[in-house]
């Protein structure tokens, strides 16, 4: 299983192997399967299952890191490795008897989650019967199990998780920016999900360990934002050393727009420091409430800055930056398009920190 450093290490030759194909994945809006395959070697899949179940969990930061440097290379490979990772963390959320038919095979199992959908789930005997679609659950094309969010006759919201013999997919996504994420329709039809396959969404929430392991006792919105921010850091590197590529160059860009590359350089690194802060708490364990509003805020922050220092890069890069064959319109569109992200929205977040507090609180 990986260490934290191996990890990073082996996320680099999957970075490579996403990077040779990344203008490929683009144009026909689908990532090789060696890239899925070089995600899930690297250990993607694997990085948060519980030791019992044959992982080795590691942290927040390394993951958070790893993802980024795959993004350097292909946003979209990285945005379906981190999922696979961090849907890996909900699987451990699951009873044991759950966690063992999902790693039946090991702890290499490709996971993808879906939670957007109105589905009821229905009880029966020893479970319930799912029935419905599920949209955009990103990578589900290469998926072997996939966790699925419904609400029961109750009104509880609670996790199913359902092997791939019992979904299929509709290729639904057809968008402006990552492009090769996979992010189609899932569907289900009277499936029978077992009591053991499933957990409330309010142990995940609140983060009530179902193993021993730190990273299943951090609170979900003090580390899920980090699981679509980290995609975006990455590929604002990878227009940043587009664009400064230029300073080398005979003649090199005019004074404002050096002063553009300073600034956008300056708002990445910055980026960063919200986003490892954000994954250290989590790491450091014992997540209280305002650090949790706190972690949720800043990978909003951060990624607003991602945003804004990419799309300073892309106009001050002119006309050429436009053409279709440049680096930069491509990495311009997957952070426009991955920082639309619910789960990324400054509003949402702000209002969580500021929310009314006692007198002297």
């Amino acid at each position: 299983m990986p260490t934290q450093t191996e990890l990073l290490s082996a996320a680099a030759k999957a970075a490579r192997v996403a990077g040779e194909g990344a203008v490929e994945a683009d144009a026909g809006r689908r990532l090789r399967p060696e890239v899925v395959d070089a995600l899930a070697d690297a250990g993607f899949s694997r990085a948060f299952v519980p030791a019992e179940s044959g992982g080795a969990p590691v942290s927040f930061t390394e993951v958070t890191r790893a993802v980024a440097a795959v993004a350097e290379e292909c946003p979209s490979a990285a945005w379906v490795g981190s999922l696979m990772a961090h849907t890996g963390r909900f699987a451990g959320f699951l009873p044991a008897e759950g966690r063992a038919d999902v790693w039946a095979d090991g702890p290499g199992t490709r996971l993808v989650a879906g939670l957007v959908s109105q589905v009821v789930a229905q009880p029966v005997d020893g479970g319930w019967e799912l029935s419905g679609t599920w949209s955009f659950v990103s990578g589900v094309e290469f998926s072997e199990w996939a966790l699925l969010m419904a609400t029961t006759d109750a009104g509880e919201a609670r996790f199913f998780a359902v092997p791939r013999a019992d979904y299929t997919f509709e290729d639904t996504w057809f968008t402006l920016g990552m492009r090769a994420t996979g992010s189609h329709a899932l569907t289900v039809e009277r499936a029978f999900v077992p009591a053991h396959r499933s957990f409330p969404f309010a142990d995940l929430m609140a983060g009530n360990q179902a193993s021993d392991e730190a990273v299943y006792a951090a609170p979900w919105l003090a580390v899920n934002s980090l699981t679509f921010a980290a995609p975006i850091l990455g590929a604002a590197r990878a227009a940043l050393a587009v664009v400064t590529a230029s300073l080398s160059s005979p003649k090199p860009p005019k004074d404002s727009v050096r002063v553009d590359i300073a600034r956008s350089a300056g708002e990445i690194d910055a980026a960063e420091l919200l986003l490892l802060r954000a994954a250290g708490t989590a790491d450091r364990g014992g997540v209280t409430a305002e650090e949790t509003a706190r972690g949720s805020r800043d990978c909003a922050l951060a990624v607003e800055i991602l945003a804004g220092a990419v799309d300073r890069l892309f106009r001050g890069s002119g006309t050429r930056a436009q053409a279709e064959g440049s680096p930069l319109q491509r990495i311009w569109r997957d952070v426009r398009g991955a920082a639309s992200h619910g789960g990324l929205q400054f509003e949402s977040a702000a209002l969580r920190w500021a929310a009314p507090r006692p007198a002297g609180a």
